[in-house]
């Protein structure tokens, strides 16, 4: 698809009527893809799965790789209404013997207004 490292993808169409060098395939026109999401989106997403690592040592006092298996899904929690998003996430952080309301509330609220992602774009 890119030829170099600093060239952006690209997609190419075919194009009609117009007669291509016969080395050339038909479909040598150049067109821009567009992205679903724009760059401020997946940042803030970003910065929040950032902010949650960080939020499972504190709670957790430990390594990465000794906290227990858990998996905090921005996009399921995206999906249950406001009142269901507090009892998954106290299910999901019940092994947790430190205090977690102030990890819940601050998650809830950093959550707010963020798109779910599609698909095709998750992990």
């Amino acid at each position: 698809m890119a030829e170099g490292a600093g060239t952006q993808p690209r997609v190419m169409f075919q194009t009609a009527g117009k007669e291509e060098e016969e080395e050339d395939p038909p479909y040598r026109r150049l067109g821009k893809l567009t992205v679903k999401y724009n760059r401020k989106d997946l940042q803030r997403r970003l910065d929040i799965e950032e902010w949650i690592d960080g939020q499972l040592h504190l709670l957790f006092d430990c390594e990465e790789e000794d906290i227990p298996e858990l998996e905090i899904d921005i996009d399921v929690l995206l999906e249950l209404p406001d009142a269901d998003q507090r009892s998954k996430l106290q299910e999901l952080l019940q092994e947790c013997g430190k205090p977690k309301d102030d990890f819940i509330n601050g998650l809830l609220y950093r959550i707010k207004g963020l798109r779910k992602m599609s698909g095709t774009l998750r992990k």
